[in-house]
Formats: structure tokens, C-alpha cells, sequence
């Protein structure tokens, strides 16, 4: 069912003209007004200038990229590839579209707003990047936003996020098990058996499927997992250096570190060198991601590389109809593993 101006007008309980004038905001309105008109908004899901179904061919040339984080290298190469993609032919000025960087902080709350926003403006592609919270309301409610998208004819596309059933979006997945485990196997067939793991925050699919890689590796190689080897935190350095203190607390006796991205891993070498401790020779780390900041450490980071730039260059093209998306919308992205010296053989 079509939900009018009318409609938000009534649950607003406004006249229709209110809700036109905080809409188009050419015309002052006092503050709780306007707020109780964007949560009616919002509540009835209403989309600008009728219904989504016969504005699928009035998109408009703005193309939204949503990070959860625009000071991390991961999400900034990821948004930079993606935005050299926009452009080509159906914009209003020569064929150019206009990229929108969404910082949503890792917030779930934002991420649903900037996707309101963006159907509001009746965005021609939407890409996401990097994992998802994995928290079965918030993912629902990404669904329907998705799918309200899809409707109104903005094509969807997500950039190392798993997929979204029924959404109308295209999912290049990145293999964050797989290669979790390829690095963890490294460590292992270079003699290491007591390893600690400095995981991601726990509500991220990206922290999980890495997590479970890692305990694969381990399960295989006959180990027992255990869980004061494992700390949580951000995908940062801080948290890399004060999670490699807390586990060198809790068992001094590790003889490699394994970091959920190459930030956390970099923090986690800075905490071992001022804890009196060499890299490698006492104590092996690995990253993930192959950021440029592995190869700016020292001894240079042993990693798993995703191809980061390449995937994302193929969602903007993917996003903009400029490259066929793969069969079944669903695109596996995976890596490879690059060793350098801050790995070696473990020494007892």
C-alpha cells in the first residue's frame, strides 16, 4: 500500500503542508514539529514524490558508500577505488554521479539512517563495505531498507559484507574464514602451539568468521582452544597494543600473536618491543588485510593480502550497471597469504 503526504501528516498530526515545508525546507519550523514529521517519516518508511515503484527509472546521480570507519585504511582504500568508479553515462552533467561517504562509527542506529537517508534522496546505488553486526533485529531492519531501495530502482551492492536474502543486493563476500585459517596453519606448521588471538569486536560477522578460521586451523592441528588466549576489542592500534599487554599478562609463555587486521597487529608489536620482546625470535605476529602499514613495521608484517582495491573498484562498477554482477548476485573475494619477518619458527 502507497503511503501519502496525508498519511505522515495525520500520524505527524500536522496539516500536509507542514510536512511539505519540513520536507523540502523552504520554509521555517519549529523544532519539536519537525521532529515528530521526520519520525512519522520514518515509522510509515514514506518515500519523497509517491510511490518507489514509479521512481525506479528517477533515481537521482548520488551514489552513497557506507564505512564504518573513514580513518581506517581498510574502509578508506575500499571507498576511494569505489568512488574512481562512479560516473559514466545517465547523469544530468555529462555522465557524472556524485559519491557520498557515510561514516556511520560502527554504529547500527546510523548505518539505518544513512540508508533512510539515501532512499530519500532516491540514491541511483548504494555499496557497503566491511562486515555486518550480526544482531538479528538490526539485520532485519537492514533487510527492509535494502529491499525498499531495490524498489525504488537504487541498485545495491555489498563490498566484503555477507549477503542479505531477499534484499536485491549484490554480495562480493570476502573469504574471512578461509583465510583466517591459512594464517593460523602457518604459524602452526612453523612449530607454534601456544598462540594468542586478538579478535575484532564480537557483533561484527568480519570478527567471527575470522575467529572461526583461526579455531579451525587449531582444531585440525589436534590444540585445544583456549579462552584466555583470546582478547576482543576495536579494529585498531590501541586496542592491538592493550590486548597484547593483557595477554602477556595472562600467560607470558605465547609464543605467537595473531591480530584480526594488520591496525591491531601493529599496536600488538609496539606492546611486545616495550615489553622487552623481539619480533620473531621471542614472539611471531600476523595480520590481516595487508594494509600498507604491514610493510612499514619492522620486521614487516606476515599477512593474509585481500585484494581490498580490485574488489571494491568491481562494486563501483557493479553498482553503476557497468559490469555484469555474478551469477546468483553473489561474488567470493578471496586472498593470499604474504610472509614476511615477523614470523618464524618457534622456539621453546
Amino acid at each position: 500500500m502507497t503511503v501519502t503526504l496525508a498519511d505522515v501528516a495525520a500520524r505527524a498530526q500536522v496539516s500536509p503542508a507542514t510536512v511539505s515545508r519540513v520536507l523540502n525546507g523552504n520554509y521555517p519550523v519549529a523544532a519539536p514539529t519537525r521532529e515528530r514529521v521526520l519520525r512519522a517519516v520514518d515509522e510509515l518508511d514514506y518515500v519523497l514524490n509517491g510511490p518507489a515503484s514509479a521512481l525506479a527509472a528517477a533515481t537521482s546521480d548520488l551514489v552513497g558508500i557506507l564505512v564504518n570507519d573513514i580513518a581506517d585504511p581498510f574502509f578508506g582504500i575500499m571507498a576511494s577505488a569505489i568512488q574512481a568508479e562512479i560516473g559514466g553515462t545517465g547523469g544530468r552533467a555529462g555522465g557524472e554521479r556524485l559519491a557520498v561517504v557515510c561514516n556511520t562509527g560502527g554504529s547500527p542506529e546510523q548505518e539505518l539512517k544513512y540508508l533512510t537517508l539515501l532512499q530519500r534522496q532516491r540514491a541511483a546505488a548504494v555499496v557497503l563495505t566491511g562486515g555486518a553486526v550480526v544482531d538479528a533485529p538490526h539485520a532485519a531492519a537492514v533487510a527492509a531498507k535494502l529491499r525498499k531501495l531495490g524498489e525504488g530502482g537504487t541498485r545495491v551492492v555489498l563490498c566484503g559484507r555477507p549477503p542479505v536474502p531477499d534484499a536485491r543486493a549484490v554480495a562480493l563476500t570476502f573469504d574471512n574464514l578461509g583465510g583466517a585459517r591459512a594464517v593460523t596453519e602457518h604459524l602452526l606448521g612453523l612449530g607454534h602451539r601456544r598462540l594468542g588471538y586478538l579478535a575484532g569486536p564480537e557483533e561484527r560477522s568480519t570478527t567471527r568468521h575470522r575467529l572461526e578460521g583461526h579455531r579451525a586451523a587449531l582444531a585440525s592441528a589436534g590444540i585445544e582452544e583456549d579462552p584466555r588466549r583470546i582478547v576482543h576489542g576495536r579494529f585498531d592500534r590501541r586496542s592491538g597494543y592493550e590486548g597484547a599487554r593483557e595477554l602477556l599478562r595472562r600467560d607470558r609463555s605465547l609464543t605467537a600473536l595473531v591480530a584480526a587486521n594488520d591496525s591491531v597487529a601493529a599496536g600488538a608489536c609496539a606492546a611486545l618491543r616495550d615489553s622487552g620482546l623481539r619480533i620473531p625470535e621471542d614472539v611471531s605476529v600476523t595480520g590481516f588485510d595487508d594494509l600498507p602499514v604491514a610493510m612499514d613495521v619492522a620486521p614487516g608484517l606476515t599477512t593474509l593480502r585481500l585484494p581490498l582495491t580490485e574488489a571494491a573498484a568491481r562494486a563501483g562498477r557493479i553498482a553503476m550497471a557497468r559490469e555484469e554482477a555474478p551469477a546468483g548476485g553473489i561474488g567470493a573475494v578471496r586472498g593470499e597469504l604474504v610472509v614476511r619477518g615477523s614470523t618464524g619458527t618457534a622456539r621453546d
